[in-house]
């Protein structure tokens, strides 16, 4: 059987270049053309006519429920799975109803992609585990009660890793109470193990809760110092996230946004922050680029280099540009956030 003729279309250079590397080497698969917004997507579509497209939603000219739409009704036959950043339920729901076969996060493992490619061809529907999981909690959490305060702080120590006698200790509760809360906790939100537990929570970081002896942490020479922070991600639900997660290691940071280099350099010049995460890929250029930039600027900034798309090349190129670390996105979890605000501060 012939390889399925492959088009991809995402209006950033370095992730076509990341789904080419992983897609390319599946022998049912031959990469035909690429697109880098809705115009082109369409006349590619016509000139090319291939089997497989494999997009992002989020591009320029392009209205994704109306476009997929207009392409399944051109083209019933191909097959689509969409690539995206995107992970909110009315959206992904939505993009499913209008006809697509597949929706894939970014985040996730490029041998994941390659999977779900794999079962669209054989005729089959791919959704990313986070998203069925999402999906069904969201139902669940209709009927579900609001967790108590107790609940949520002991919901946060679950993700750092405590056991229950490390958990006594920081709630000064003795250990049965704790299991007793264990067990309340694991039917509030409907899972039966620490695991589920901490799944549930990287679903719903909103419900976490920092004891206030949990705060205590950050050793106290560097308590009284003030951090600054800058996120600089194209994506605003990232950067939310990820604000988040340094305010629950940081309460006292002090956190600023930019969405493209520009504004980030701008940013970086007027607060000169002790930390930057950037995202390798933004629109107006590369997130390595844009670490140059602000080290010219700031020399002091720490700064750390972040893609869902990680590259051996990428991390050397990101290094030499004056970044102290090159993470994958889904590595990044609070004990990690905390080493490196840590690091920031003792700089």
């Amino acid at each position: 059987m012939a390889p399925a003729r492959t088009l991809l279309a995402d209006d950033h250079a370095l992730i076509r270049a990341g789904l080419r590397d992983a897609l390319a080497v599946l022998p049912e698969i031959e990469i035909v053309g690429e697109a880098a917004n809705g115009r082109d997507l369409f006349l590619a579509l016509e000139q090319l006519q291939p089997d497989l497209l494999v997009m992002d939603v989020n591009m320029p000219e392009f209205e994704p429920v109306t476009a997929v739409h207009q392409i399944r009704s051109k083209y019933p036959h191909l097959k689509i799975l969409v690539v995206s950043a995107y992970d909110d339920e009315a959206y992904v729901v939505g993009l499913l109803s209008a006809g697509v076969n597949g929706y894939h996060l970014k985040d996730q493992p490029l041998s994941d992609l390659q999977l779900a490619a794999r079962r669209i061809l054989d005729g089959g529907r791919w959704i990313s585990d986070p998203l069925v999981n999402r999906l069904v909690d969201h139902r669940h959490a209709e009927t579900t009660s609001p967790l108590t305060r107790r609940q949520r702080e002991l919901l946060y120590l679950l993700t750092q890793g405590y056991n229950n006698q490390k958990i006594a200790l920081v709630m000064d509760l003795s250990i049965k109470t704790v299991e007793n809360h264990l067990t309340a906790l694991y039917r509030a939100i409907g899972v039966e193990s620490r695991l589920e537990a901490n799944n549930f929570a990287s679903r719903h970081p909103e419900l976490l809760l920092v004891p206030e002896q949990e705060k205590l942490q950050l050793r106290p020479e560097l308590r009284a110092e003030t951090l600054s922070v800058l996120l600089v991600d194209d994506n605003p639900r990232y950067r939310a996230q990820l604000g988040k997660l340094v305010g629950r290691v940081s309460p006292a940071a002090v956190l600023y946004e930019a969405e493209d280099s520009t504004e980030a350099t701008r940013l970086a010049g007027q607060v000169k922050p002790k930390l930057a995460f950037i995202d390798v890929v933004l629109r107006e250029e590369d997130g390595i680029q844009c670490a140059r930039r602000i080290k010219t600027v700031s020399p002091q900034t720490r700064i750390i280099l972040i893609s869902a798309y990680p590259d051996r090349e990428f991390r050397r190129l990101g290094l030499n540009a004056g970044a102290v670390a090159f993470l994958d996105k889904k590595d990044i979890d609070a004990a990690t956030v905390r080493q490196l605000v840590n690091d920031a501060l003792e700089a």
